[in-house]
């Protein structure tokens, strides 16, 4: 066998696995928080998320071009929806992420982020009235306690005095809209997913330009040191890019039911990463707060009704 079918093969058993496309898929979204507090003083949170959003659009109309004009009739009627989708989704989620890095640990991003499978179950409860069993409501309360308990830092006074980290703030809402954006896919066009991606990227691009724009008319903007361009081309190429395209790919080799299980990982990857590149340390109240979120999460999954 020559070496080019070798790698041809490699490759083809490489997309071929779903399993090792969704475990690299969690580690890159869990190790975003990690790189999110790296780029505290390298690199401005909105030329972070502009910039980013740039490399992948470029890309994926390159990628894309022939699939986007073949739907385009499908497509041209819900631009405005799918912007909508891309603004809030996409650089709603990131710039809110970016500013929360500078005020929170990156331990904290990643327990608050896991809490977004409940948000989504709240969400999908008021937005389409999906059918909800006891379990569900106990896993639901279950996880969004973890949430308080990290909130707080274990304090319930200081909870209740709502004196929460502006940063643990941030990230909650940035959860919160990207779990509105996972329910409102429902109603998405019926496109291959590569060529809603490459719209919706092309909006989030749009949106963080005027983002940008805030930033630089506060003052607030700074030229990226060579650490920041570093980051940036990260973040683009991994949790922006290759991410998106293997979780795409891992649906369609075993669904989006038994796929998405798998991004209850990410607080795990994220927590771990931010101690082993951050140095950060896992308190009682973050275990505590884990357990309470993936545990949850198992509550609300366990038997859960089809459809």
């Amino acid at each position: 066998m020559s070496v080019s079918s070798s790698t041809s093969a490699a490759g083809q058993g490489f997309f071929s696995n779903p399993y090792l496309l969704l475990v690299l898929t969690v580690a890159m979204w869990g190790g975003h928080s990690v790189v999110s507090r790296l780029a505290v003083g390298e690199i401005s949170p909105a030329s972070l998320t502009c910039l980013r959003w740039l490399v992948v659009a470029c890309i994926m109309f390159t990628v894309a071009r022939r699939g986007l004009r073949e739907h385009w009739p499908a497509l041209k009627p819900r631009l405005g929806y799918l912007a909508a989708m891309g603004s809030l989704g996409y650089t709603g989620y990131n710039i809110l992420l970016y500013w929360s890095a500078h005020y929170t640990t990156a331990i904290n991003l990643n327990i608050i982020n896991g809490a977004m499978p409940a948000l989504i179950f709240i969400f999908a409860l008021a937005v389409f009235r999906q059918r909800v069993t006891p379990l569900q409501w106990i896993g639901t309360l279950v996880s969004m306690t973890g949430v308080a308990v990290v909130a707080g830092k274990g304090d319930w006074a200081a909870l209740a005095a709502l004196t929460v980290n502006r940063g643990d703030f941030f990230i909650f809402i940035a959860t919160a809209l990207y779990a509105g954006y996972s329910v409102l896919l429902r109603n998405k066009p019926m496109v291959p997913s590569i060529v809603l991606f490459a719209v919706m990227a092309s909006a989030a691009l749009l949106s963080s330009i005027v983002v940008l724009g805030v930033e630089i008319a506060a003052g607030e903007f700074y030229w990226p040191s060579w650490k920041g361009w570093l980051l940036l081309l990260y973040v683009a190429i991994f949790p922006s890019l290759l991410s998106q395209l293997f979780f795409m790919r891992a649906i369609e080799l075993i669904g989006a039911g038994r796929a998405g299980l798998f991004t209850n990982l990410m607080p795990l990857f994220g927590a771990s990463f931010a101690m082993l590149i951050l140095g950060e340390e896992l308190a009682l109240y973050h275990a505590v707060a884990l357990a309470l979120v993936l545990g949850g999460i198992l509550l609300a999954e366990w038997r859960r009704p089809a459809g």
